[in-house]
């Protein structure tokens, strides 16, 4: 009897975690965007940024790095949402799953009506993760977004 009554908690217990998981996947997300310019132009890079200035380096490899704007979304999982970051950049962000440690989001990035980067992103809580984008107009220099999950 004693046997049953352990195996009964176990089965209780597993099914009580089970049910944690599933309403944590099915709970809300916030994504944050940063828009920025990246140039070769020596400089300071701007102090809003420097908690990513590493990250930026080491991926998109310009001497600095200047803020431009930013915003954020929280949207279900599953679902979506729209962050605005400023000079006409916009994110879409589909979340489709979270396991809560990840999110795997569809994210398109749109400036002026124009598709500038579609893609598939799996953030984990406060990693950021880097898109590089196409020139700003002003010579050598490029527009990027810092995508964070939360």
């Amino acid at each position: 009897m004693k046997t049953y009554r352990h195996i009964r908690s176990l089965v209780l217990f597993v099914a009580t975690l089970g049910l944690a998981s599933i309403t944590h996947a099915a709970g809300r997300a916030t994504v944050e965007g940063i828009l920025l310019t990246a140039s070769n132009d020596r400089g300071q890079t701007d102090g809003r940024l420097a908690t990513y200035e590493p990250t930026l380096r080491r991926i998109l490899r310009f001497e600095s790095y200047r803020f431009v704007g930013d915003g954020s979304a929280t949207l279900s999982v599953p679902g979506d949402g729209t962050a605005s970051l400023g000079s006409g950049h916009v994110l879409e962000i589909s979340a489709e799953q979270s396991d809560g440690r990840t999110i795997h989001a569809k994210v398109r990035w749109i400036a002026g009506g124009r598709t500038l980067m579609s893609t598939g992103l799996v953030l984990r809580p406060g990693v950021p993760a880097v898109l590089g984008g196409p020139a700003t107009g002003k010579k050598g220099e490029v527009y990027a977004v810092i995508v964070i999950g939360r």
